[in-house]
């Protein structure tokens, strides 16, 4: 949070998504959803990774796509519903020597529970997603794009959003570089921030060196406990003023 006025970060919904994600929500007043815009295909919107004994695997939600080149996040329906147990077995497989999991293992079982009833994916990844922000203890506000009913593309979209959440500053992934309009967002009195990802520590893994940092929130969570908290970005380090550097990271 901050009190030289309202920060302000907007990013697709993705499933478990990594540390990066939560410091972002977590370094935002209010963090947008960005759902309303065109789902795409191989990337973090349906699909993550846990660590396992033989490295990172994939989960991956299974969607409805055939026919479907236009749709957008929010009207993308999951294919079978049997992925939320599909899903459990594995992160159970993955965690349960984790020194923490035993405190999470019943909470998480019955979300992925829930997320099985849900038919469309914006729903699952929503619902994990302030179940995480709980366990972090993160009180951001978190508001879906649709809700703000703003027009635009790509940086006239971000601008719009951001005017309407009430910005005075946008923390942007790294990645956004390449399209942003930086001279619309002074003209309109917003100052923008670069997320950084570089200044992460490491943490204990249960399945050892090396340590693989891209990976599922939960991760952390089961690894570390509350100790996560601690490990989010917390300090002044975590933005750079000037253009980021795309190759920062591998996540938006």
């Amino acid at each position: 949070m901050t009190d030289a006025g309202r920060r302000v970060s907007i990013v697709q919904s993705n499933y478990i998504p990594w540390r990066g994600y939560f410091d972002m929500i977590g370094l935002a007043d209010t963090f947008v959803l960005l759902d309303d815009v065109q789902y795409t295909r191989r990337d973090w919107r349906n699909r993550n990774r846990i660590r396992t004994v033989d490295g990172s695997k994939w989960l991956s939600i299974p969607v409805k796509t055939k026919g479907e080149y236009h749709q957008l996040i929010r009207d993308t329906e999951i294919a079978d519903p049997d992925w939320a147990a599909d899903h459990w077995r594995a992160i159970e497989l993955a965690y349960a020597r984790a020194p923490h999991f035993s405190e999470y293992r019943d909470r998480y079982r019955s979300l992925f529970e829930r997320a099985a009833a849900e038919t469309h994916l914006s729903a699952v990844n929503r619902l994990l997603i302030e179940a995480i922000m709980q366990d972090l203890g993160i009180e951001t506000t978190l508001v879906e794009s649709a809700d703000l009913a703003v027009d635009g593309t790509k940086s006239d979209r971000i601008l719009n959003l951001c005017k309407a959440a009430g910005a005075t500053r946008y923390l942007s992934g790294p990645s956004a570089a390449a399209y942003m309009d930086l001279d619309a967002f002074a003209s309109a009195g917003i100052q923008v921030e670069w997320m950084r990802y570089d200044t992460q520590k490491p943490y204990p893994q249960i399945h050892g060196d090396p340590y693989i940092g891209q990976v599922s929130i939960l991760d952390m969570l089961f690894n570390i406990g509350d100790m996560a908290r601690n490990l989010l970005v917390s300090n002044d380090e975590w933005f750079a003023p000037e253009i980021a550097d795309p190759t920062k990271g591998g996540h938006p």
